[in-house]
């Protein structure tokens, strides 16, 4: 057993932890493959993140996105038209030179993200307001040369999971109603996996590369940390006026469409292992699981009644498949009931079914709730009404226990100091008034190391019970004017 099973994933201990279970529950083999900061999708991580793709495509999809897949490669010239988006990444940026033994005539890159060649194709797909909006999505790999530690799935060199979403409109009041579509779809995809938020406009010294404005979803890790798990940038014309995507407008004049773009990425199956487990494994919301339901038959000597108890199981099996309810049978005779137990609880299965002799002569099935770690007894004829309000309750409560942490995490402040201690000692989010000019944020945080500015929360009645600060008495914590709304900063991955 691991030296870091049975003790706190909390504080000092989380990034052991965290290593540890991707490990042990077999979801992401990280650190042994010979290139740095790539790591391998195992077959039962692979599963959960099969999952999560089909919940954020199918809100892609029930809202007007098309899926696409774009070449991996993107040639030099392309990527370097458009000089902000370049700076942006270019420190980040991998090449191909080569070709067998010849060198390139002209460099490639690796894409990083997609905007400029998708703006490049758009240049030949889109010539009128007729045709918009359009709604295009990818998830694919992207490639970014992390010079700072890597840790798995987290802060890593190849992005396996990245779930790109670009869209084209006629002006800028449509591109606005996309960004607050693509927030609704993202609270609705972090609300599907039990996983909390705080949303926020970043600064422009934090935008994306390129943006007019970038929105954000962060969430607290148990070490106090907070990571951004999704990103909405409105474009504006940056890219349509490079890359020449011109249309015709209504009003029958030519101009430049409007762009926005959205991102995801394997941080958000991170943060379900994170925010929901414990010390013991995983804890997986049901919708994600790779097994909802794990039946495990108890051995008997008596060979008859031990084949009675696996056709019992077959029978729980064929009724929880006929209710679409994912299960497997685990009839491993090398593998003690024991260990089949602490195997499910390790990889997060929901419900666990134990069948023996006992279940078998009374009718009956007895059930174990991971989250709870609570075991009893119900007669076979409930077994699916009672699974079913089971999982809806199982749910709610990984949803309302991170919501609750979330807002334990968060905490108000009255001036920078105060803040400053607390993020030291016990990590999660600051707010601080704020008069709503970036540049004082600015000028204190640059000469703060490992603290950041999350920027102004947009869900602040949902993350903390507090009105705005409108009383002129409340001062600004960073330039000391009068506060206006708030500020969030943070320790950030």
């Amino acid at each position: 057993m691991n030296e870091i099973y049975g003790q706190s994933k909390y504080g000092e201990n989380f990034s052991q932890w965290f290593e540890w279970i991707i490990r042990e529950a077999e979801i992401y083999d990280y650190g042994r493959y010979p290139v740095k900061g790539m790591g391998i999708w195992m077959p039962y991580g692979f599963q959960i993140r099969r999952n999560v793709i089909e919940i954020i495509r199918n809100l892609l999809n029930e809202t007007g996105h098309e899926e696409v897949l774009f070449p991996i490669l993107i040639p030099e010239i392309l990527f370097r038209r458009e000089s902000e988006h370049v700076r942006g990444f270019e420190g980040e940026v991998l090449w191909v030179t080569r070709g067998g033994n010849e060198e390139l005539d002209v460099k490639l890159v690796l894409r990083p993200t997609s905007e400029t060649a998708i703006s490049y194709m758009e240049s030949f797909w889109i010539k009128s307001y007729k045709q918009l909006p359009k709604k295009y999505y990818q998830v694919v790999s992207v490639f970014r040369y992390e010079t700072k530690m890597t840790k798995p799935m987290i802060r890593v060199r190849e992005i396996t999971t990245f779930k790109e979403a670009h869209t084209v409109h006629e002006n800028f009041e449509d591109s606005e109603r996309q960004v607050l579509e693509a927030i609704d779809i993202y609270s609705k995809f972090f609300d599907e996996l039990g996983i909390p938020y705080i949303i926020s406009r970043r600064p422009q010294w934090d935008k994306f590369a390129g943006a007019l404005y970038t929105i954000a979803f962060d969430t607290v890790f148990p070490d106090g940390r907070a990571i951004q798990i999704g990103t909405v940038h409105n474009l504006g014309q940056t890219f349509t006026s490079v890359f020449d995507v011109k249309i015709q407008k209504r009003d029958e004049t030519i101009d430049y469409a409007w762009q926005t773009s959205y991102g995801i990425s394997e941080r958000v199956i991170a943060s379900i292992i994170a925010i929901h487990s414990d010390d013991i494994g995983l804890i997986l919301p049901s919708n994600v699981a790779p097994y909802t339901v794990v039946i495990i038959p108890i051995p008997h000597q008596d060979e008859k009644i031990y084949q009675s108890i696996i056709n019992y199981c077959n029978d729980i099996h064929n009724i929880l498949k006929v209710n679409n309810i994912r299960s497997l049978i685990d009839e491993r005779l090398d593998v003690k009931p024991a260990e089949k137990y602490r195997e499910c609880e390790l990889k997060g299965v929901p419900i666990r079914i134990e069948i023996g002799f006992k279940e078998v002569s009374q009718n009956t099935v007895t059930l174990f709730r991971r989250d709870l770690r609570k075991r009893f007894t119900i007669n076979k004829d409930e077994l699916i009404s009672v699974i079913k309000n089971v999982l809806e309750e199982y749910n709610k409560n990984l949803k309302e226990k991170a919501w609750s942490w979330l807002k334990s995490k968060i905490k108000l402040f009255s001036t920078l100091d105060e803040a400053l201690n607390h993020i030291k000692e016990e990590g999660g989010v600051a707010l601080l008034p704020w008069c709503g000019h970036e540049a004082c944020v600015y000028k204190v945080l640059e000469r703060l190391e490992g603290v950041a500015a999350l920027g102004e929360p947009l869900n602040m009645s949902t993350i903390i019970s507090i009105d705005k600060p409108s009383n002129r008495d409340v001062y600004c914590a960073f330039c000391g004017k009068t506060a206006k709304t708030m500020m969030a900063i943070a320790k950030r991955y």
